[in-house]
Order: structure tokens, then C-alpha cells, then sequence
């Protein structure tokens, strides 16, 4: 046990702080703080010692220099049972402090600021808060050490139980919060400096030699992909936007596949500007549409694949509304449904179904970020494929072109394909999807795939291919199939015989020239 005879307590975020130091004067405890903290306290009647005067050395250079003293840090430093330290502290009059409470400047929250100056975001950078946390981590033995208001209640409840003191147990579990909390820290600033400030000195596109990443947890989930795997869900720190800003208004706890589905429906909802509705099921669309009511979005994207739909994700780009809601229900067996918002007879209509998880999140803007791939003993980093259609680059290669109806059919399922493991094909006739061939080791594959689940559907439809064609096979059989119109990359050494072929089985042909690959 440590007994807490002396405090130091200088926090940004002050939320909880006095309900702390009440409960330390009441154990007679002597309170060091700075500025605004200290400030507080005067006002709320506990008694407090400005740093200045105990350290006799006064704040200078704007308050950056606070408590980069050695009677603050030979406090925190000093080994209790060391004679020799003892002896050097007792020399320079330097008093142990057996407590410290800081929590740092919000450089985090300081650069998502719309339109911050780089001088406003250093003078978020905190030097003495993490010096003092570093300190009093490194002789948690004797002094405890707090930077996260969370742990408040657990810390007074311990002071209570203990008359004062604070158990070893929770002193280490503290420490190594606080090295964490640095290293998180350190990383935000390292990363956003490397970015703003050496720019100049790298090729444009170019990645950071080093690159630091820091992610919090969220929560735990029941299990990973399967339940021998366990699994947690982490939120990028500095980042604002995304699945983190999930709220779960019904349902079971989301798992594991829940969260990749729900990521993977939403990303391809972001992709259209009218009312649109996917269904996702193993991280691949199994259908989707756009019309001018979600009601007929959905009713289409469910008629694209009932039966591969069944336990799927649904994803909406505008708030659920009642018809929308009742067209949804009379479908088969859902997971979960994510839109930006639910009108309240919408939300009510499902509260019967105990496990449907209904999900309000509304960054429906596409959001640059780096995408991470793990693979052993290291990670793959590439940027997030945000590449979207120029209409001026669309090339018609064959002598026949694409009708208006069917150029816009070839733009919509091309925007899908987008979304679908490789290789992929996609069918569309309209704003819908007619069959999603996904994940095959060869394209052709793909088309066999469309081909047999469209049947007759697929007269008349518009196909997209995520990547060039290698061979003719499949555009033989997405002729057989009744297919009108193709849109791909183009660049294949085969184009030539590819476009031989949709000339031969009078099929247009639009070369776009981006791949859009997902592995």
C-alpha cells in the first residue's frame, strides 16, 4: 500500500477532477496544481498550492514552462527505499509527491479542427504533462499516477476502502495505462507532424518510412470470424468519422462478421446520390438498387438474390421510412439494418424482432484513410480506392454503341463492381443488379455465375467487369446469357480479339480504364 500524503493535479479536461480532490483533502492530503486547475479548486473551496510557489520558481514563457523542476521530479523520482536518494532530496529540500493526475493537451482534438494553423496545433503539444506521467509511472511503486478521468471513481472508491492508500495492484495497472496513453500520444503528434511538416521532402503519393498508428478499444465482441477466435473492436484515435460513430438502437451485440458487413454494405451505399439500398452477406453485395423511393430500392435489391440475402446486411443512404421499413420486414431473415437515422414508426415496426440490430451512423461522405492488411510479420498499407468514374473518359470500342438506358445501366454496375471481391461481374439492368458473380479464381467463372442465377433476367442487361478481360470465353457466354452491353478497364493484350468478339455478337463495349481489384 501507498499512502497518499501528497498530490499533484493539472488536467486539460476537468471533468471528474474536483469530486478527486475533495475526497484527498479529506485524507488530509496536500494538493500542488497549475493555472486553470488550480483556479478551480480556489473557487470550489479546496485547499491548494500553486506549483510556482512550492517549486519558488515561476511559470515563464507563456505556461510552457510549468513543472520541469527538480523538485517536482526528484518528488515523483526519488526511490523510497533508497538511502542515497533519500538523502540527496532531504539535501535540496525537495518533498516527495506520492500522487500525480494530468491528462494532456488536446493535440488530438486540436487538429480536427476545421482549418487549423500548424502554430496553434504545436502549442498543443504537451511537455511537462507526459514528463510528470513518465516520471511517476517509472516509480509506480510509490506514487500513483492517473491520466484517465475514467479511473476516478475507481481510485476514491480504493482511497475509501484503504484510508488513504492505494494497493499496489491498482498502482502497476495505472503505470501502464499511462505508457500507453504517451505512446498513443507521441503517435498522433509524430503522425501529423510527419505529414504537415515533411511534406516537402517527399515524393508526392510517397508513405512515411515510419508510420505509428494508435487504436483504442471500443468494446469486446463475443468472438472473431469463428468462435474459437476472439476479437475486439478498435477505433483509430484523431479520427472522427466512420463505423466508430455507430449507435445501436435495438438488437444482440454486434459481432465480429457483423462489423466487416456493415463496413462493406455502407462503403457501396456512400456510392449513390439517390435513394439506394444494398444487401451485403460475407463482405460481397448479394444485391442493390437505387430508385426514387428506398421502398422500390429495396423491394430490387432483395429480388436480385432472396436467397443469398437471407441473414444479410441491409444498408440505406437516406433515413428508413415507414414503407421502406414495412418492404423490409416482409423480407426474409436480416442481421442488421444501418442508415442515417430511422423516422420513429420505421424503428417501431422491428422492436418485435428481439435480434434485428438497427444501426443509426451519418458520415455518408467517403472518407480518405489509409487501408491496413496484415500479413505475417508485417502490414501492406495502400490508399483507399476512392477512384471514381470521368464520364469525359468513357471509350466506345465497338461499332455498336451503348444506349442511353444502357450506358447508364454499365455506370451503375460498374459503381458495384467496385465493391465486389475479384473477380468480379455484375449485372444490371436499370439502377438494379440482376446477378453479382463474386470471388472467382477465373472471370469467366464469374459470368457462368451471373449467367445461371440471372436465367432469363439477363436479356437485355449491361455487364461489369471489375479488371479487363483476358480471354473471349467470357464474352462468349455473356452473350449466350443475352448480354447488351459490357463496360471494363480495357489494356488486356487481348483487347483486340475482346472487341472482335462483342462486334461479332453485336454487344457494345466501353473501355473506362480503371481496374478496380478487391482482394
Amino acid at each position: 500500500m501507498v499512502k497518499i500524503k501528497r498530490a499533484l493535479i493539472s488536467v486539460s479536461d476537468k471533468a471528474g477532477v474536483l469530486d478527486l480532490a475533495k475526497e484527498l483533502n479529506k485524507f488530509g492530503v496536500e494538493i500542488l496544481s497549475t493555472g486553470g486547475t488550480a483556479k478551480l479548486f480556489r473557487e470550489n473551496n479546496i485547499p491548494v498550492k500553486e506549483v510556482s510557489e512550492y517549486t519558488g520558481f515561476p511559470e515563464m514563457l507563456d505556461g510552457r514552462v510549468k513543472t520541469l523542476h527538480p523538485k517536482i521530479h526528484g518528488g515523483l523520482l526519488a526511490l523510497r527505499e533508497n538511502s542515497e536518494h533519500m538523502k540527496t532530496i532531504q539535501e535540496h529540500n525537495i518533498g516527495l509527491i506520492d500522487m500525480v493526475v494530468v491528462n494532456l493537451y488536446p493535440f488530438e482534438k486540436t487538429t480536427q479542427k476545421p482549418g487549423v494553423k500548424i502554430e496553434e496545433v504545436i502549442e498543443n503539444i504537451d511537455i511537462g504533462g507526459p514528463s510528470m506521467l513518465r516520471s511517476a509511472a517509472k516509480n509506480h511503486q510509490s506514487v500513483a499516477v492517473i491520466c484517465n478521468p475514467a479511473r476516478y471513481a475507481q481510485v476514491i472508491e480504493e482511497l475509501r476502502k484503504n484510508k488513504g492508500s492505494l494497493p499496489e495492484g491498482l498502482l502497476r495497472d495505472l503505470a501502464v495505462e499511462v505508457f500507453g496513453r504517451t505512446s498513443q500520444y507521441d503517435g498522433a503528434i509524430f503522425g501529423y507532424l510527419s505529414q504537415h511538416l515533411t511534406a516537402q521532402k517527399e515524393n508526392k503519393g510517397e508513405f512515411p518510412q515510419q508510420l505509428n498508428l494508435s487504436f483504442e478499444k471500443i468494446q469486446e465482441l463475443r468472438y472473431g470470424e469463428n468462435p474459437h477466435q476472439k476479437a475486439a473492436f478498435y477505433e483509430e484515435k484523431g479520427k472522427s468519422q466512420g463505423l466508430i460513430n455507430l449507435k445501436q438502437l435495438q438488437g444482440k451485440e454486434l459481432s465480429f462478421n457483423n462489423i466487416l458487413d456493415l463496413n462493406a454494405a455502407f462503403e457501396l451505399a456512400k456510392e449513390f446520390s439517390s435513394p439506394a439500398a444494398v444487401i451485403v452477406k460475407h463482405n460481397n453485395p448479394c444485391g442493390v438498387a437505387e430508385d426514387k423511393s428506398l421502398e422500390k430500392a429495396f423491394i430490387n435489391a432483395w429480388k436480385c438474390d432472396s436467397l443469398s440475402a437471407f441473414g444479410g446486411i441491409v444498408a440505406l443512404n437516406r433515413k428508413l421510412d415507414l414503407k421502406a421499413a414495412k418492404a423490409i420486414a416482409k423480407a426474409g431473415f436480416l442481421e442488421c439494418i444501418i442508415a442515417p437515422g430511422f423516422e420513429p414508426e420505421a424503428a417501431a415496426l422491428f422492436k418485435e424482432k428481439k435480434n434485428l440490430r438497427l444501426l443509426e451512423v451519418y458520415d455518408l461522405e467517403p472518407i480518405a484513410e489509409l487501408e491496413l492488411k496484415r500479413v505475417s510479420g508485417g502490414l501492406l498499407v495502400q490508399d483507399k480506392d476512392l477512384e471514381t468514374l470521368d464520364l469525359n473518359n468513357l471509350k466506345v470500342v465497338t461499332k455498336i454503341k451503348p444506349s442511353k438506358k444502357e450506358m447508364e445501366s454499365l455506370i451503375f454496375a460498374w459503381k458495384v463492381a467496385k465493391h465486389v471481391k475479384s473477380n468480379a461481374i455484375v449485372l444490371a439492368n436499370g439502377n438494379k443488379t440482376i446477378a453479382i458473380g463474386a470471388g472467382q479464381m477465373s472471370r469467366v467463372d464469374s459470368v457462368m455465375i451471373v449467367k445461371k442465377k440471372a436465367g432469363k433476367l439477363a436479356k437485355n442487361t449491361a455487364l461489369a467487369s471489375d479488371a479487363f478481360f483476358p480471354k473471349e470465353d467470357a464474352v462468349i457466354e455473356a452473350a449466350k446469357a443475352g448480354v447488351k452491353a459490357i463496360i471494363q478497364p480495357g489494356g488486356s493484350i487481348a483487347d483486340a480479339e475482346i472487341i472482335k468478339a462483342c462486334d461479332k455478337y453485336k454487344i457494345a463495349m466501353v473501355f473506362c480504364g480503371i481496374r478496380h481489384f478487391r482482394h
